[in-house]
């Protein structure tokens, strides 16, 4: 059997759309762990990359702390928090969390760093305070980089949550664990499928974000 017979076979079993391991409740589960995750790393590692970029200082460091995060094994993590602390979300979305926020932290940090210089000048030659400049003036010519960081961190955690299976929890990531552990490879073909098709909806939420926020004039710039 082919790759689109086994994805039409676990799309066209009506039982895959019910119950508690229906496509539904995987789909809203993985969900559930992917906006926890982004919102979390988005709450730390936005205001970081905003005030240092802002203020032109601390690059050197968040780029070392950017390229130890990413250098963490995420399924290692896992493991390691499971055996101190036992199962539990939190084992789940504390190495979602460290994968999601390199890519903000650095991406949010360059973006206020392109920042035409002149119109910061001019800002503050009015006398606009140096919240005023962030907010007013930096933030929205670098949102569209800003953006860009979230939907990188965004799509790694959509990517990667398939991990919050292997601690018995829930998320797409059953249908590939349980898949392999059954043999039925209709599973496992049809839990990757779904993990692709929310990576794809990712990215199109964002470009529609990006469409809804960005000024047209910015997105021409950038």
């Amino acid at each position: 059997m082919n790759l689109l017979t086994h994805i039409g076979n676990f799309f066209n079993d009506s039982a895959q759309w019910q119950g508690y391991d229906g496509i539904p409740t995987r789909v809203a589960e993985h969900l559930q762990y992917t906006l926890e995750a982004l919102l979390i790393a988005a709450a730390i590692a936005l205001p970081v990359g905003l005030v240092t970029g802002h203020y032109g200082r601390g690059g050197t460091v968040l780029s070392l702390i950017a390229t130890a995060g990413r250098a963490l094994p995420t399924f290692g993590l896992l493991v390691l928090l499971t055996l101190l602390v036992g199962f539990g979300l939190v084992n789940v979305m504390t190495p979602l969390v460290i994968l999601a926020i390199p890519p903000i932290l650095v991406t949010t940090y360059e973006a206020m760093r392109t920042v035409d210089p002149s119109s910061v000048d001019a800002a503050r030659g009015m006398g606009m305070s140096e919240a005023g400049v962030l907010f007013h003036v930096e933030l929205p010519a670098a949102l569209p980089l800003i953006l860009s960081g979230l939907r990188s961190g965004a799509i790694q955690i959509v990517s990667t949550a398939t991990i919050a299976a292997y601690v018995s929890l829930g998320g797409l990531g059953r249908y590939i664990v349980d898949g392999l552990y059954q043999r039925n490879y209709e599973k496992v073909v049809g839990g990757a499928t779904l993990v692709a098709g929310l990576a794809l909806l990712t990215l199109a939420l964002f470009w529609a974000v990006g469409r809804a926020t960005v000024s047209r004039g910015v997105r021409r710039s950038a």
